[in-house]
């Protein structure tokens, strides 16, 4: 593991922490150069209550390219839409220790546009 990684992934765990902390429910966001992911876990962390991600086969069909901002949002609205579905209104966002800049920045933008509070 290269030392860029291994510094996100200490900024991520900051982060888990606090989340811990306040005991509240978190939206987790992944990105890799060609797809972006999202999930919202329980607020004990051990359970996935609504995923998201660029990889599944109905939004594929609408977008040319998981990795952009235009996948964010869509990912973004689709992630929201899923979390109401289960009856989560309030959540924390949990970065994962990326910038929060460009499409983890649109993720967060549209998901809180689609309803979610955070």
């Amino acid at each position: 593991m290269n030392a860029k990684n291994q510094a996100r992934l200490r900024r991520a765990r900051k982060t888990r922490a606090k989340i811990a902390e306040l005991k509240s429910m978190r939206l987790s966001v992944h990105r890799t150069n060609s797809h972006i992911y999202a999930q919202v876990f329980s607020s004990c962390g051990s359970k996935v209550l609504a995923s998201a991600s660029s990889l599944e086969p109905e939004v594929r069909k609408d977008l040319t390219n998981g990795g952009n901002i235009g996948a964010a949002s869509v990912i973004g609205k689709l992630i929201a839409e899923r979390a109401k579905k289960a009856g989560i209104e309030q959540v924390a966002f949990d970065r994962g220790g990326f910038q929060y800049h460009g499409r983890v920045k649109a993720l967060a933008e549209a998901a809180r546009e689609a309803g979610l509070k955070f």
